[in-house]
């Protein structure tokens, strides 16, 4: 997967401080592009099955704040999946230290798809309120996995993604 920036030199340029003789900038593409270029390189089915969930999950909270992590680490080396994230939550560590995540994920994996429901406490709510009515898809406390949207019932897929939502 091809990381979405590109590096661009600028030599005497009148907007950089006069003691630097080139800068480099990094420009970033905005986020909705990032995830229309993550969703379409995708091949099909995995393709249209991402975008029906991307827009579903705006259907659902559509003024939600959008993420997209290309999974790549700050040296560039690749350490997950890429993935677009929804809505958010603010992550509490036992130093004290504080991080602003998203609720809900979307990835594309080697076997199909992941959605993620981040930022609740009961680990075992997901698997035992969703898991059976959601057809052929793995659900553990946080990850509900499958391989194409026809293998589940969306309608359930939809209210894990709305409890993902809720505060």
């Amino acid at each position: 997967m091809k990381r979405y920036c590109q590096r661009l030199t600028i030599k005497n340029s009148n907007q950089r401080p006069a003691k630097q003789s080139t800068c480099d900038l990094i420009f970033y593409m905005n986020i909705q592009e990032q995830i229309k270029n993550y969703i379409t390189s995708q091949p099909e089915p995995k393709r249209s099955d991402m975008q029906a969930l991307h827009e579903l999950t705006l259907q659902v909270l559509p003024t939600c704040k959008l993420w997209f992590n290309d999974g790549k680490n700050g040296e560039g080396k690749t350490v997950a999946n890429p993935n677009i994230g929804y809505g958010f939550y603010t992550i509490k560590y036992a130093d004290g230290t504080t991080r602003e995540f998203y609720q809900i994920g979307l990835s594309a994996n080697k076997t199909g798809i992941s959605v993620y429901i981040l930022g609740k406490e009961d680990k075992t709510y997901l698997a035992k309120t969703f898991g059976k009515k959601l057809g052929k898809a793995s659900v553990t406390g946080y990850c509900i996995k499958f391989k194409t949207l026809k293998d589940i019932n969306i309608d359930t897929l939809e209210a894990a993604i709305r409890y993902g939502f809720e505060t």
